[in-house]
């Protein structure tokens, strides 16, 4: 079955003209971000000028780019313990795909672009294309999301190539809770990556967070601690649905019981 949305992202890399693809509804979970618009209001002609704007005339400078579906964690609110099927190498965007993109919305206004995945770190390319993104004139933030694993050492390249801004995502202060809600080991090799990454300058260091009750409800307070003397920005998540991630009511947290521990 083809994915319209990655129909939709090779058109623009090709050398044809613009087609225009029907994305009906559903939307590819690695690649896109769906953005739902009520029945009754209708879409208005995109202006002429530089910046991206939506039917609700919204201006977008900002883009996401999945690099793969690939992680070297198996997380409890993101996927089951065996993982997920995976989409055939030759069908990803490859390497050149992904700076022709990010070209043409750069042109358009675009001017950060945040690399994820999957684990974007898992990916062999990942420098050359910091590397080229970074030489896309008029884009002013290349970010990364990552899970902190394997940073610390590619992290001093990375900022040569261009990576100027990071959220890593860490979601317990406790070795071995971490081990029990990604399924794999690795706690210390994030906090080093974090270490390394005020190291070298990044300021602010974010850190996502997902909440459930009954698992790191409890450290809410812990990681707000850690911002007292570091240059790092925490970022409270509610835990959601996903496919496979067994998602319970009684494991959400909601943002007002969040705000309400840290004041």
């Amino acid at each position: 079955q083809v994915d319209p949305m990655r129909v939709g992202l090779r058109s623009l890399t090709s050398n044809s003209a613009p087609t225009r693809v029907n994305y009906g509804h559903r939307c590819s979970n690695a690649y896109s971000t769906c953005c739902a618009t009520k029945p009754e209001v209708q879409p208005v002609e995109t202006p002429s000028s530089d910046m991206l704007v939506d039917s609700f005339g919204r201006f977008h400078n900002y883009l996401r780019i999945s690099l793969t579906e690939r992680c070297n964690l198996r997380c409890q609110y993101c996927m089951p313990a065996e993982g997920v099927e995976l989409t055939p190498k030759a069908e990803l965007l490859s390497h050149d795909e992904i700076i022709r993109i990010a070209n043409l919305f750069v042109t358009s206004g675009v001017d950060k672009i945040r690399l994820t995945g999957g684990e974007p770190t898992v990916r062999k390319d990942l420098e050359d294309i910091c590397l080229h993104l970074s030489g896309l004139k008029g884009l002013k933030t290349i970010a990364m999301t990552t899970n902190g694993i394997v940073l610390s050492k590619k992290l001093p390249r990375l900022k040569e190539c261009g990576l100027s801004a990071l959220n890593i995502s860490l979601d317990t202060l406790i070795p071995a809770k971490f081990e029990f809600m990604t399924r794999r080991k690795g706690h210390s090799k994030v906090m080093e990556s974090i270490d390394t990454a005020i190291q070298l300058g990044y300021d602010p260091v974010k850190i996502n967070c997902v909440i459930m009750r009954g698992m790191n409800d409890d450290e809410i307070c812990d990681f707000v601690e850690l911002t007292r003397h570091k240059p790092i920005n925490v970022r409270f998540i509610e835990f959601m649905p996903f496919d496979g991630n067994v998602w319970n009511v009684k494991k959400l947290v909601p943002y007002a019981e969040i705000l309400d521990k840290v004041v």
